[in-house]
C-alpha cells in the first residue's frame, strides 16, 4: 500500500490566502488607479477638444459676418473726452475675472447684415430691404428702423441701460442728441465717429437725394420728398439690419434680422429678428475695436474662451478681422 507524505496533504494555509488576497487587492487598487486616471484623462482631453471646436465654430461665425459686412456699428470708436474705453467691450462669467481694467461690463459685436444672408431664399439679400438691388440707401431717422435708440435690445453705449434712459428712438448711439451727425464722411459731433447718427434725410443736404443730381436716373432732379434718399417715390425704406453678437450668462448668442413679421405687430421692420446660442460654457468674452490710424482699414479683435466648470478644462482663441475684407 502506497502511503504519503503528510507534508503533502496540508493544502493552502489561511495566512497564504490572506497574502494573496492583500497582493491581489494591492494589484485592483493599482489597475483602478491607473485606469481611472486614464479615463480622466480621455475625458479631459475630449472636453479640451470639444471646447477648441466650439470656440472654433462661434469665430467663424463672426469673422465670416464681419468680413462681409459694410458698416460696422459696435463697438463704438474709443472718444478722447470721455474716461471710458469706448471702443472695448468685455464680459466675463463671473465678472470678477475680468482682467482689463480699462473694459467695459457688457460684451457686443454689431454689425449690418452681410449680402449673403437670405433666410427665405427668394434670391433677395435679406439686408436690401425694398429689393431694388441696393443696400441701405434710404434710412430713416432710426436707422435700425427697430423704434428704439441704438439696436433695440442693446446697450449701445455701455451705461448699463438698455435703450438708453429718456432716450428718443431717433438717437442711433443712444448719447442723448439725434440726428446730430450725418452721411457726409464729417465728425460733425466731434465724438470721432463718423456719419453714426444720420437724419431721414441721410446727407442733411435738403434735398432728396443729393443735391443737383438726378439721383434715380429719371431725367429729373430733386423731386419729391426731403427725406427720400434715393428719390424712388418712397422714404425710409431702407434701413440697418444689425447682426448682433452678444454675451448672455455663459452663453453666447447670435441675433439675426428676417425678412418676416417675426415680431407680430404687423410689418416687417428693425423688430424682427431670431436668436440663437452659438456657443455655452463662454467664460470671456471681448471685442475691441482697432483705431485705423496708419493701417489701411478697420480691423477688430476678438477673443472667445469657453471653460467646461466639470473638467476644469478651457479652451481660448483669438483673432483680428479686417472688416470688409471679403468685399
Amino acid at each position: 500500500m502506497l502511503i504519503r507524505n503528510p507534508r503533502y496533504q496540508q493544502g493552502v494555509t489561511f495566512i497564504e490566502v490572506l497574502i494573496v488576497a492583500v497582493i491581489a487587492g494591492l494589484l485592483i487598487v493599482g489597475l483602478n488607479g491607473i485606469v481611472g486616471q486614464a479615463l480622466q484623462s480621455k475625458q479631459q482631453t475630449e472636453s479640451r477638444n470639444q471646447l477648441s471646436r466650439d470656440a472654433n465654430f462661434a469665430l467663424q461665425r463672426m469673422i465670416q459676418a464681419l468680413s462681409h459686412t459694410r458698416l460696422l456699428l459696435l463697438p463704438f470708436p474709443d472718444k478722447p473726452s470721455t474716461n471710458d474705453t469706448e471702443n472695448i467691450r468685455e464680459q466675463t462669467d463671473p465678472s470678477s475675472l475680468k482682467t482689463d481694467t480699462n473694459a467695459l461690463d457688457t460684451a457686443v459685436l454689431a454689425m449690418t447684415l452681410p449680402a449673403y444672408v437670405d433666410l427665405n431664399a427668394d434670391g433677395v439679400a435679406d439686408a436690401d430691404n425694398d429689393g431694388d438691388g441696393r443696400f441701405d440707401e434710404d434710412l430713416p431717422a432710426d436707422s435700425t428702423n427697430d423704434d428704439a435708440p441704438g439696436i433695440r435690445g442693446i446697450d449701445d453705449d455701455d451705461d448699463g441701460w438698455l435703450d438708453g434712459w429718456f432716450v428718443k428712438e431717433n438717437d442711433d448711439e443712444e448719447f442723448y442728441v439725434r440726428d446730430e451727425d450725418p452721411i457726409n464722411g464729417n465728425d460733425d459731433d466731434g465724438d470721432v465717429s463718423i456719419d453714426e447718427d444720420p437724419p431721414a434725410d441721410m446727407n442733411a443736404d435738403g434735398c432728396p437725394g443729393d443735391c443737383y443730381v438726378d439721383d434715380d436716373g429719371d431725367g429729373a432732379v430733386d423731386e419729391g420728398d426731403v427725406a427720400d434718399d434715393d428719390e424712388d417715390g418712397s422714404t425710409n425704406e431702407d434701413w440697418y439690419d444689425p447682426l448682433v453678437f452678444y454675451f448672455n450668462n455663459g452663453t453666447l448668442i447670435e441675433r439675426t434680422p428676417v425678412p418676416w413679421d417675426e415680431s407680430g405687430n404687423g410689418s416687417i421692420t428693425g423688430q424682427d429678428y431670431v436668436t440663437s446660442v452659438i456657443a455655452e460654457h463662454v467664460r470671456r468674452f471681448r471685442v475691441e475695436r482697432i483705431a485705423q490710424g496708419t493701417d489701411p482699414g478697420l480691423r477688430v479683435d476678438i477673443l472667445l474662451e469657453l471653460h467646461d466648470p466639470e473638467t476644469g478644462e478651457t479652451a481660448s482663441l483669438r483673432t483680428q478681422v479686417l472688416v470688409g475684407s471679403a468685399l
